[in-house]
């Protein structure tokens, strides 16, 4: 896998770059044969489960001041790290487009809470 010494920011990365970077991970191990929809989103569901053991326990004031620097930090950021390369993955093996699913569902959610009803209340 080539390594870039330059890390880029968030706002400098596209989704396409993402999926390959994932993509060419994938491929030098020739894990794709293990990649089913089904085995991705379990994947996705695990990873998401070690991201929230994180918290387990936390009140909303203990996440939040655990997340300001440390080891919950770091670790954190690679469960999450886990669970967007997981979803790429399953991007990438079903073909769905990202960006565009991303935009359609965000639309979606806008018609089903309105700003207006919704604006500071869940």
């Amino acid at each position: 896998m080539s390594q870039n010494k330059t890390v880029r920011a968030d706002q400098h990365t596209t989704i396409a770059e993402l999926k390959s970077l994932v993509e060419e991970f994938v491929a030098e191990r020739d894990w794709a044969q293990f990649h089913s929809p089904k085995n991705l989103a379990m994947a996705i569901g695990v990873e998401a489960g070690e991201l929230m053991d994180l918290f387990r326990w936390h009140s909303e004031a203990q996440s939040v001041q655990a997340m300001k620097n440390g080891t919950t930090r770091k670790r954190a950021a690679e469960e999450l790290a886990d669970v967007v390369i997981c979803a790429l993955a399953f991007s990438n093996r079903t073909r769905i487009n990202l960006a565009q699913a991303v935009r359609s569902k965000v639309l979606k959610n806008s018609k089903k809470y309105p700003s207006r009803t919704y604006k500071g209340r869940f």
